[in-house]
């Protein structure tokens, strides 16, 4: 199978994309691309580059893209509670482990939040401490903080989970 990659600039850095031609498989910070993977155009990517482009300017708080990242069950299940996290919302660890169903597995959680392979479409940055703090991010606080921000000025929101930062 053919892995079609692409790299974006956004006001976070350089992002990878990459794409198996039929859905998005991830988006990464700082990654290096894989000399085995075509740079031939790809549809999924052109979209992808698109909406991305759309919400980094503010004009797009949904991405419409099919999505394919690689997981466990768990990690799958996971990664799709987080895309039910509403634009300039968080949420905390604990919050994400009940709707995951189990509110023991915050760590849990927290890891599957960690290896999240489609960052900012997948929004895993939503998620942030128990007391509202900032906490692990695999782009770097700085990254998740711009995020955050960018979605709240958007959406004319303030957060009070994120008052303490």
């Amino acid at each position: 199978m053919t892995t079609f990659t692409t790299t974006v600039e956004s006001p976070v850095g350089p992002l990878l994309l990459t794409s198996d031609g039929t859905a998005l498989t991830r988006v990464l910070f700082d990654a290096p691309a894989d000399p085995s993977w075509s740079t031939e155009p790809c549809a999924v990517l052109d979209r992808a580059t698109a909406q991305l482009a759309e919400y980094f300017a503010g004009e797009r708080t949904d991405f419409d893209l099919p999505l394919e990242p690689t997981g466990t069950p768990f990690q799958l299940t996971t990664w799709q509670a987080l895309r039910e996290i509403p634009y300039a919302e968080t949420i905390n660890y604990g919050q994400l482990a009940l709707r995951v169903g189990n509110a023991r597995a915050s760590r849990a959680v927290g890891l599957a939040n960690g290896r999240n392979p489609i960052s900012i479409v997948v929004p895993c940055h939503r998620v942030i401490g128990a007391n509202g703090s900032l906490t692990g991010y695999g782009g770097g606080l700085d990254r998740k903080r711009l995020l955050l921000d960018l979605e709240r000025r958007v959406a004319g929101a303030e957060d009070p989970q994120l008052s303490l930062l």
